[in-house]
């Protein structure tokens, strides 16, 4: 394309000059609108140059808003980019790099941006100030916020979140270094050149694509050669680590950074291997704070229209993009430093209409300047008011009188551009993270750094040094001062001759007084100065409440550009020196992060470590559908030809109640305990008695919590004198081990035991059925395992394909069953074996669904009956605490709220209605159409189908369960409207004399 046709296709675009690149030009989209620009650009200059103006709405008023700044202080221009997939709302045009294809949205706006619906709301603001949202909608009465809530939610927010899964990637580093330099400007390029040449090793990080910070939206000179000089030689230095695109986002304790590297955000989308965006966790040793400072808006009537810019992004804008934003200029500022943006857009070609400073007696050549351009001056007079709807007309000017307040009448200036400026505001935002106070600067008439409570210092205008010259010395300071605290020998650097300017000190102005127009402090959220006002008249007189009351400076803001003026207009409704307010408490993030950094790769399946047992391929090869259990991997059902889950529970469970079956129960915790005290311990770790137990012997045994809450189950065996074996529900194995632990270290240091978790160690299966002890003597080795040799609850040692195993005689099904235990490495060996031997006996593998089914039918209590709110009483399991010993939790557990013999007990449900399953979690009622509130009396546990009885069952907890045995109750589910008649029965539905176990 050539320069003739891309300055007609993007008329606000100088024909020469800039960063960039125009031999590459553009195409994006907006609001469904093509346009033009070049490499180098963000979003908001392409706009610019464009001419668009109008980028968004206000988020409670729905006002026109245009583009602010040109950085991450933006407040208005907020835009939706990318669609699809990788759709993304609330980012800020100024800092979004522009690629080819780039489609973005303006958000809060329906349904259109030149025609927004909402606006209504800006006629109806006298009803929308400071805190109505409490006073209308949260009253009178709480039928009003159900009233309204519908319609807040609506209209929370600016943007449309995502519904689809993000397909990018994201990642995670870690690093040390001896210096982290934050800020890539000339303080910055200073510091880390100081430190690169002195050997230290370095981490220079800059959140824009290029080193030079405020150097790049300034005409060419000494100062930029240098900078481009220095980033030349950084990058040479093998000491010297850059990374561009990175915000230096929280300084943490210790001095550890939080950092955010946008690898790939300026391309359509990563390349192939390539993740979005890297988060950091850099450990540092000094930090120097160089990360600029943000330009203060003043605050006048209907500030807010589009056209109304920060007079240092307007010169940024005309020096980095080659942008004229507008065509004809005011310029309203109170200190020097801004007149070069009125003489800089001069000679561009751009009309200034004139120079608007509130001092008497403005001081500087710079005054001649203007007078050489013919720019009208007017000192000692202030804008009051623009003028303009979706974009900017001009300005209403007033002289001020002897008190500093605006007189009648005022004068309007025709103008499509004003470029403001209150001064400017160092960031000091990390400088507050690392817990260091900002203090007021009587000078710059804002916060600077304060004492640094960790290794780190600001330097250059992040420290208030507003000059390119004293930004460059004090870049060489800090890093010297930090090279000395690390104990390397300073080596200097050679300085550019830079030539005098204008030190931004501003004048002590921060609003303009006046009945016109809203006067708006913070953009973003439509705060203005009568808000804040009307929360000192209120009782918020303190910053934080004044914040949390008005919504101040939240969300992408966070008071970058609203925080000191609005300190300001506070002192003055208070009536208060402005230096008994302090700053708001800064937080990280300095500007918001992607949830998908700090997720990384820990998403979807790499959320949790993925846990595999021994047998797992073998479960795979056969078929299994596998279920998530804690962090394993577990078969639920092992399904044959296109049976259904219901299916294939059935035949299993059948299968394991005629015949024989096998289920891996290497998930198990399992914790091995040894020591002369190891009995000792677990006596007084178990409600029941363990320190007689004989060794070769198994004991069914239950944990209660401090508060006499049952906390887990399981069984313990004793190998030999002083080594026991416990095993614990899948879900609770790590919190029983460190609850073991603790109270080792803690309570009982004296007790001579070791704890050690062997469940990876120790592989697990379950063979159940009356055909079980047949498999068994078929493969084992070495060891019998009749029913006199191994009775019910017996340990033994053996073989399995010459293996070593150990044989439990242990059912959790009501079956004749064991469980066998072997090295992990031996597991599929041993499973392979078994299931060889038990060809004959016709031996089944099964998987959780069947084993959940028999669990219930024979009145286990497990994972949902034990809920952390339940009793041994309540299970059923009253009898096995001990009497005789103290115990975890044997104190609390016979408090009367605990003790209370009408507590919600164990029973057994039997579905009335032979189709309907009863609801997991279906409150247990006497009459279901009684009027609400219905006294609940209980509630289903757990349920299921049992083919073994032909009927719908589930076991629950029934207030007086054992006195309403046989009696009817329904289980409703309001939620989804269903109600099953059910008998109350003994949660023992199966063999519940125990014969089939014991046989």
């Amino acid at each position: 394309m050539s320069a003739a046709k891309a300055n007609k296709a993007q008329p606000h675009r100088s024909p020469d000059g800039g960063r960039i690149d125009r031999g590459t030009p553009l195409s994006f989209r907006f609001d469904g609108q093509s346009y033009q620009g070049y490499a180098g650009d963000t979003l908001a200059s392409a706009l610019l140059a464009n001419g668009v103006k109008l980028v968004g709405r206000s988020f409670k008023y729905h006002r026109p808003r245009g583009i602010l700044s040109a950085g991450v202080e933006e407040p208005n221009a907020l835009v939706q980019l990318r669609s699809g997939a990788r759709h993304e709302p609330n980012l800020r045009a100024t800092v979004a790099e522009l690629y080819d294809g780039l489609e973005a949205t303006s958000q809060n706006r329906w349904p259109s941006l030149a025609f927004d619906v909402s606006a209504i709301n800006n006629v109806f603001s006298a009803f929308l100030g400071a805190g109505f949202y409490y006073k209308t909608f949260m009253g009178p009465t709480r039928g009003a916020w159900h009233f309204y809530e519908r319609i807040i939610r609506k209209a929370a927010g600016l943007g449309t979140a995502p519904t689809l899964p993000d397909p990018d990637r994201y990642e995670k580093a870690h690093a040390h270094c001896d210096l982290l330099v934050v800020g890539g400007g000339a303080a910055g390029l200073a510091a880390a050149l100081t430190a690169g040449r002195s050997g230290a090793r370095v981490f220079l990080v800059e959140q824009d694509n290029e080193l030079g910070g405020a150097l790049l939206g300034e005409a060419a000179g000494a100062g930029l050669a240098w900078a481009t000089d220095a980033a030349s030689e950084l990058a040479s230095l093998p000491n010297v680590r850059i990374l561009t695109r990175t915000t230096a986002f929280g300084f943490y304790d210790h001095g550890v950074m939080g950092l955010v590297e946008r690898v790939a955000d300026h391309l359509p989308q990563p390349g192939a291997h390539q993740p979005r965006q890297r988060l950091w966790t850099l450990r540092t040793k000094q930090v120097v704070i160089a990360a600029g400072a943000h330009e203060r808006p003043l605050v006048f009537g209907d500030n807010d229209i589009p056209g109304v810019m920060l007079a240092g992004a307007v010169r940024r804008y005309l020096h980095r993009w080659a942008v004229t934003p507008g065509e004809r200029a005011t310029v309203f500022a109170n200190h020097d430093e801004a007149y070069r943006t009125a003489l800089d857009l001069a000679d561009a070609g751009v009309a200034v209409a004139a120079v608007v400073d509130p001092r008497p007696v403005p001081g500087g050549d710079l005054l001649r300047a203007l007078a050489e351009r013919g720019i009208e001056h007017l000192s000692n007079h202030v804008v009051v008011r623009a003028r303009g709807g979706r974009h900017l007309l001009g300005a209403e000017v007033a002289a001020l009188d002897a008190d500093g307040n605006p007189t009648e009448p005022t004068r309007f200036i025709s103008s499509d551009l004003l470029a403001m400026s209150g001064g400017w505001n160092p960031a000091v935002q990390l400088h507050a993270q690392s817990g260091g106070k900002p203090q007021w600067d009587s000078r710059l008439f804002t916060f600077v750094p304060g004492t640094s409570k960790q290794a780190e210092r600001s330097a250059g205008a992040a420290a208030g040094h507003m000059t390119l010259a004293s930004a460059l010395t004090d870049g060489v300071s800090a890093a010297g001062a930090a090279l000395e605290a690390l104990g390397h020998a300073l080596k200097p650097i050679d300085l550019p001759a830079v030539e005098p300017e204008a030190e931004a000190v501003p004048a002590p102005l921060w609003e303009v007084y006046t009945r016109k127009g809203k006067r708006f402090v913070d953009f973003q959220h439509d705060v203005t100065a009568k808000d804040l006002d009307q929360a000192v008249r209120e009782g918020y007189r303190a910053p934080e409440h004044a914040k949390r009351y008005t919504t101040l400076g939240m969300a992408t803001d966070q008071g970058k550009t609203a925080n000191v003026n609005a300190l300001e207009v506070l002192a003055r409704a208070r009536g208060e020196a402005r230096e008994k307010l302090a700053q708001t408490t800064f937080r990280p993030p300095y500007t918001p992060v992607s949830l998908g950094a700090f997720g990384g790769r820990d998403v979807l399946r790499h959320y949790h470590p993925i846990r595999r047992t021994p047998m797992h391929a073998w479960h795979e090869a056969q078929g299994a559908v596998m279920v998530e259990t804690g962090l394993w991997m577990r078969p639920r059902y092992y399904p044959r030809g296109n049976e259904t889950l219901f299916e294939a529970m059935n035949r299993e469970t059948r299968h394991v109640r005629e015949k024989v079956g096998m289920v891996d129960v290497s998930t198990l915790g399992k914790i091995d305990v040894q020591g002369p005290d190891a009995g000792e311990f677990l006596n007084r770790i178990y409600a029941n008695g363990f320190k007689k137990l004989p060794v070769g012997k198994a004991r069914y045994g239950v944990m209660l919590r401090e508060d006499g809450m049952v906390f887990d189950d399981g069984t313990c065996s004793r190998l030999s004198e002083s080594h026991y074996l416990v095993t614990t529900t899948t879900a609770n194995a790590a919190r029983i081990l460190s609850h073991m632990e603790y109270h080792l270290q803690t309570c009982w240091p004296d007790l001579r035991v070791h704890v050690a978790s062997v469940t990876d160690q120790i592989a697990a299966m379950a063979i159940a059925g009356p055909r079980s002890r047949a498999v068994l003597e078929k493969a084992v080795e070495g060891a019998e395992v009749s029913n006199e040799a191994l009775p019910f609850m017996g340990v033994v040692h053996a073989r399995i394909a010459g293996k070593p195993v150990i044989i439990f005689r242990i059912s959790f099904s009501g079956e004749l069953a064991y469980e066998v235990a072997a090295g992990a490495d031996h597991g599929l060996a041993v499973w392979e074996a078994l299931m060889e031997a038990g060809q004959d006996s016709e031996i089944m593998a099964y998987g959780t669904e069947a084993m959940a089914v028999m669990r219930i039918e024979k009145g286990h209590a497990a994972g949902p009956e034990l809920s952390g709110q339940t009793t041994a009483a309540d299970l059923g399991l009253g009898k096995l605490c001990s009497t005789k010993k103290p115990y975890i939790g044997h104190r609390l557990k016979e408090r009367p709220v605990t003790a209370d013999p009408h507590r919600p007990a164990l029973v057994g449900l039997v579905s009335l209605e032979d189709n309907k399953r009863i609801p997991g979690g279906a409150q247990l009622v006497e009459d279901p159409k009684a009027q609400a509130p219905v006294p609940m009396l209980g509630y289903a546990t757990s349920p299921t189908y049992s083919i073994t009885l032909n009927k719908n069952i589930a076991l629950g907890l029934l207030k007086d369960g054992a006195e309403r045995m046989g009696t009817t109750l329904y289980a409703t589910n309001p939620l989804n409207n269903t109600t099953v008649k059910v008998e109350v029965v003994s949660p023992h539905f199966f063999d519940p004399e125990g014969k089939r176990l014991h046989a």
